[in-house]
């Protein structure tokens, strides 16, 4: 039961986030703001990471399964995709450079910030 009640809460900030793509017609993916409703809340304490830990957990372990169905696609419309395989496999290379380059400076930005607040914990 603690499960379906994780996953239900995960579920209502997805939900949250499609009624927004709806209200609000920018380009950005409903999923990016359930997201980030999702990310806001626990940062803010309005939900315990204890609340979606353990189901959030498993959503990212079985992540590579929810790719299978777009790899088949991929397949199945190969003819389409070999007249522009090129430019594709440029903008794949430099967008996955891009976003790791973007993922690490975060990540450095964030263990700088920690060092910080450590830093200044110790101080007083």
């Amino acid at each position: 039961m603690k499960y379906v009640r994780q996953f239900l809460i995960i579920l209502l900030f997805s939900f949250v986030g499609e009624l927004i793509k709806y209200l609000i017609p920018l380009p950005i993916p409903a999923s990016i703001y359930g997201l980030l409703l999702l990310f806001l809340a626990l940062q803010f304490h309005i939900i315990k990471l204890e609340s979606v830990k353990e189901t959030a957990k498993f959503l990212v372990e079985i992540m590579p399964v929810m790719f299978i169905p777009a790899g088949v696609g991929l397949l199945t419309s190969w003819e389409a995709l070999q007249k522009m395989l090129v430019p594709v496999v440029v903008i794949t290379i430099v967008s996955t450079v891009v976003v790791m380059a973007a993922a690490g400076k975060a990540t450095e930005g964030m263990l700088n910030i920690g060092r910080k607040k450590r830093k200044e914990g110790t101080e007083e």
